[in-house]
């Protein structure tokens, strides 16, 4: 399903509001994983939707899971996204306002796999992260985990 992204009032008015996770998921080594999206082919943090039942925790592990191959430990929450400015577009006609809750968590066990919404799955140094096509807002959660944002993750 093909998506595009509004900033600043831009794009169509909202009919949806997901609570979704985004995962910075880092190995032993201080590297991100990022995928490229087949949605948009930005690079982005593996992510998705909280299914009705699933605590962020869960939800995070579980997208991580079917995004990267990778097995991981939640963390800890760096932010929450919510500008209603920024809209996602898709294809369907749903038109989510963000709400996206940022998981920093690690690596620890699984392989790196491409799934059916990527076309690639890599891992990369932070230093790298900046030359890549990537959605300015993913850019934004990367670095406020590099800058040490940091709220807390309850069970």
């Amino acid at each position: 399903m093909a998506r595009v992204d509004y900033d600043n009032g831009e794009g169509p008015a909202p009919n949806a509001l997901v609570v979704a996770s985004s995962a910075v998921v880092t190995d032993e080594h201080g590297r991100i994983v990022l995928h490229r999206r087949v949605d948009n082919s930005l690079w982005a943090l593996p992510g998705g939707a909280i299914e009705l039942g699933e605590s962020v925790r869960d939800g995070t592990v579980r997208e991580v899971r079917e995004e990267t191959g990778l097995e991981v430990v939640a963390d800890y929450v760096i932010a929450v996204y919510s500008d209603p400015a920024h809209v996602m577009a898709y294809d369907d006609g749903e038109v989510r306002q963000e709400f996206s809750i940022c998981v920093k968590c690690h690596a620890v066990g699984g392989a790196l796999r491409v799934s059916e919404e990527s076309h690639e799955v890599r891992w990369f140094r932070p230093a790298a992260i900046g030359a890549l096509r990537i959605h300015p807002r993913i850019l934004v959660r990367i670095t406020d985990y590099l800058d040490g944002t940091r709220a807390a993750l309850s069970p």
